[in-house]
């Protein structure tokens, strides 16, 4: 029974953080594609600079897809290494290998059995993989599936939110969020992954941001500086490297959240990469609904939930 328990828990441990894995390596998500039109407040007024960066914005949403390699970490929390590819065209799609590498995440996989997991994402629900050892502690599947649906009706607000960073985040959410910050800076010019890039940086101060001069639409600052809150993020320092192709190269992140400090840096490649993802067999794969009505564990709506949806900057 508590070998039973402890697999709940780390399933449930595991949940948010996996998912938002991808999302932080996508970056965060101002729910939807709309641009500076899509509100009623008119064409958008950009400086050059961010005239620049509305290209780029465009451009790797249109991509459509990526390979990708990111390092996250926050607070004692976790630290984790991704790997995989990853499409956005139609709700965030594919495969990221994760090792967790230190804090709190990687002392629970060790108990079950592993530091390394896949994760699979499809646009209504993820899949991950785990070890042997916790197949054995939970009737001997090994994938987990986690329903958009069900985790925004059990985790309440947090859930509501991670659903939608889940089915609507893409690379150039990040490009986004330096238009939101209002005073988006040229760096320079750098060499990044082999590439003749431009370096951009900019902080986004939550507090403030809605009385900053912005680059984005009324609608877009609204919902932007909502996630924000809800993450837990009060300020954010994002720089990218964009080549030329308008193509974001590398993207980092440093964020203070209510669970410590949180920094993400992502890698892109191969844009427009084939990405295929498809639910694992049945037969090896258990309901995180299912799993919780049998074990009557605590629901996601818990501390594991606010803590993970840090990670979605």
């Amino acid at each position: 029974m508590k070998s039973t328990t402890t697999a709940r828990r780390v399933t449930l441990s595991v949940a948010v953080v996996a998912a938002l894995t991808g999302v932080a390596a996508c970056g965060s998500s101002d729910s939807g594609k709309g641009d500076s039109k899509a509100s009623g407040a008119g064409t958008v007024h950009l400086g050059p600079v961010a005239a620049v960066l509305r290209d780029v914005e465009q451009s790797t949403d249109k991509a459509d897809s990526a390979k990708v390699r990111a390092t996250t970490s926050m607070g004692d929390i976790m630290a984790m290494n991704a790997d995989g590819a990853l499409a956005w065209g139609n709700g965030l799609k594919g495969n990221l290998d994760i090792t967790y590498t230190g804090g709190k995440m990687a002392d629970a996989m060790r108990k079950a059995g592993t530091s390394h997991m896949e994760a699979r994402y499809l646009p209504d629900a993820y899949y991950v993989k785990m070890s042997d050892a916790f197949a054995q502690q939970a009737g001997g599947k090994h994938w987990v599936k986690y329903d958009f649906d069900y985790l925004a009706k059990v985790g309440g607000a947090s859930g509501a939110y991670m659903k939608d960073q889940l089915q609507t985040s893409t690379p150039n959410q990040s490009v986004k969020m330096l238009l939101a910050s209002g005073d988006v800076k040229k760096v320079g010019v750098e060499t990044v992954d082999g590439q003749h890039t431009t370096h951009y940086a900019g902080t986004v101060d939550v507090a403030a941001l809605a009385g900053k001069g912005s680059n984005l639409s009324a609608d877009q600052l609204t919902a932007l500086k909502q996630q924000l809150k809800q993450s837990g993020i009060t300020t954010d320092a994002i720089d990218i490297w964009v080549n030329d192709q308008n193509l974001l190269v590398k993207k980092t992140e440093k964020a203070a959240t209510a669970n410590g400090t949180l920094n993400s840096t992502a890698h892109y490649s191969d844009y427009g990469v084939a990405v295929s993802a498809e639910a694992p067999p049945s037969t090896d794969t258990m309901d995180i609904a299912d799993m919780m009505k049998s074990g009557g564990a605590n629901s996601p709506s818990g501390g594991t939930t606010s803590g993970g949806s840090g990670l979605s900057s």
